[in-house]
């Protein structure tokens, strides 16, 4: 399970034109899972998203978890974090994991998330989405969970 984290002021999910979620100061965060994901890596990940200490103290060190600034979060679905390059010039997305698996995990990890007691939206799995946000910082910070050797 692949996480990108972007510490925001603020982001949007639009879908057919219409806003479909809005979240305040936070986190967006864009989720890809990869055959073979369990809970087990939805909770990893969740615990350590909640906990990550990425924003700022009254010191200016980022010494601060999202669940202490009581940000809000936007989750949204991104298989594309599995693309695989390495051949041509055209993306293969084999490693990502299938819709029928992924998209119960991903929901399961959002569940998770809201477990926290924060302000929780996502956008909808599988949809065509245009995701509007500020980075704040900029802060960009990828997260893995990787799968057991074979």
């Amino acid at each position: 399970m692949r996480i990108v984290v972007q510490r925001t002021s603020g982001a949007e999910v639009w879908i057919d034109g219409a806003c479909h979620a809005q979240t305040g100061p936070g986190l967006l965060l864009l989720v890809g899972t990869q055959e073979g994901d369990t809970i087990e890596s939805a909770r990893y990940l969740a615990d350590k998203v909640v906990n990550l200490r990425i924003f700022e103290d009254d010191a200016g060190k980022m010494n601060l978890s999202v669940l202490e600034t009581g940000g809000e979060m936007m989750v949204v679905s991104q298989f594309t974090l599995y693309a695989d390059t390495k051949k041509g010039r055209r993306p293969s997305f084999n490693g990502a994991q299938n819709p029928t698996d992924a998209e119960p995990l991903y929901e399961e990890f959002i569940q998770l998330l809201r477990a926290s007691g924060l302000t929780v939206k996502s956008g909808v799995f599988g949809a065509v989405m245009q995701v509007r946000f500020t980075n704040s910082g900029p802060v960009t910070i990828i997260l893995d969970h990787d799968l057991p050797a074979a």
